[in-house]
């Protein structure tokens, strides 16, 4: 039996000085390997401290990707090469073909390290958009001309989308791609039309950590994915992408019933198309009714003044939790609470519509472009 391995991933240009222990790893060969974010301290020590590097794992093991779930505690999702090599063939088989890749998300994350890897399976060098200080837009359109090849990819989340939305330059460099992959989080339909109105050949991934990544495309599942629902909603995923289980947590009931992945999220399945209408963990209980977050920022942001929100509940004495919404404006506005209420009411119960509005600047992520609606209920609880 193998030890766990630490992998520090460096930012920017310098990550490409991993790929041949990637090429190691999707071969089989390599020790199996934690990746954590080389610059960050901090982070690598929560890491290391809950996935024990050093420790004895499984033969087979290629890769213990960390998740981003919302306990706060991070788990890690066991891959192996032949499930991460599965991935990466069924992605290019859906895409069109191999090509070269963009990195624009950190790499010790399943969707940074997916670019990685499916450039190494592709036989070609991915170009590098350093993201250490944040996502800047301007970088694309130098980046997008120096890729290779024939077909061209990136991978985005949702946040790094509406910014190259509002550059002009940048979306005609996204429009020039084949395929933008967009997942981490649910896309806003507004910025969808936008982007597609762009030119931009937006593909929709769902997936996590524990599916090597994006699994189902614009609903669909990739080539030997499979997909099926709960009588309560809840997805479920299996194929030969997926983890065999987590470390250290050999009975987490998530993959309880072998073959498959039991995930946090509720959705529909209509005509084979998966769509996905919230997060389980996450309902809001008010009143004695039950909110989902998701469905209500979907209705918020078809709103002119709202560019970005997050949905959350709040303490209440009367209702158990308020609606609370947490909204980033569009320039130049400042929607009220009633005006936000009158304008969810029109779709959805009154019970969804929020009770209270903060107006922030920026949203706090998680993880690859997910809200981070713990802090947001720390900061407004």
């Amino acid at each position: 039996m193998n030890a766990l391995e630490v992998l520090p991933v460096p930012s920017g240009v310098r990550v490409l000085g991993i790929l041949p222990q990637l090429c190691a790893v999707l071969d089989g060969t390599a020790p199996a390997a934690l990746p954590v974010p080389a610059a960050d301290e901090r982070e690598t020590r929560r890491l290391t401290d809950a996935l024990r590097p050093g420790d004895p794992i499984d033969d087979g093991v290629a890769l213990v990707v960390a998740t981003s779930g919302t306990t706060g505690v991070p788990k890690g999702a066991m891959l192996t090469a032949a499930a991460l090599r599965a991935s990466g063939d069924a992605t290019h088989a859906r895409l069109g073909g191999p090509g070269s890749w963009l990195l624009t998300l950190p790499a010790h994350h399943i969707a940074g390290m997916q670019v990685l890897l499916r450039s190494v399976l592709a036989g070609t060098e991915p170009v590098v958009v350093d993201v250490t200080g944040g996502f800047d837009p301007g970088a694309l359109p130098a980046a997008v001309a120096s890729m290779s090849g024939s077909r061209h990819y990136t991978s985005l989340v949702p946040t790094q989308l509406v910014k190259a939305l509002d550059h002009p330059d940048a979306m005609a460099a996204l429009a020039a791609l084949d395929a933008v992959l967009l997942g981490g989080a649910a896309t806003p339909a507004p910025v969808l039309r936008r982007a597609v109105d762009a030119g931009i050949t937006v593909v929709r991934t769902y997936g996590m950590s524990e599916t090597c990544g994006g699994c189902v495309y614009d609903g669909l599942p990739l080539d030997g994915a499979r997909v099926r629902l709960d009588g309560d909603g809840r997805v479920r995923l299996g194929g030969p992408m997926l983890a065999t289980g987590y470390r250290g947590l050999p009975d987490h009931p998530a993959f309880a019933e072998p073959g498959w992945f039991r995930t946090d999220d509720a959705g529909a399945l209509t005509d084979g198309v998966l769509s996905i209408t919230g997060r389980l963990d996450e309902a809001i209980s008010t009143g004695g009714l039950t909110v989902v977050p998701q469905v209500v920022e979907a209705a918020l942001v078809a709103h002119p003044a709202v560019r970005e929100c997050a949905v959350i509940g709040l303490p209440d004495e009367r209702l158990g939790r308020r609606v609370t919404a947490v909204v980033v404006t569009e320039p130049g506005t400042a929607p009220t609470l009633d005006e936000l209420r009158l304008f969810v009411e029109r779709t959805l119960d009154p019970t969804a519509a929020p009770r209270e509005l903060h107006l922030v600047d920026t949203l706090p992520l998680r993880g690859p472009g997910k809200v981070d609606r713990r802090a947001l209920e720390s900061r407004f609880g």
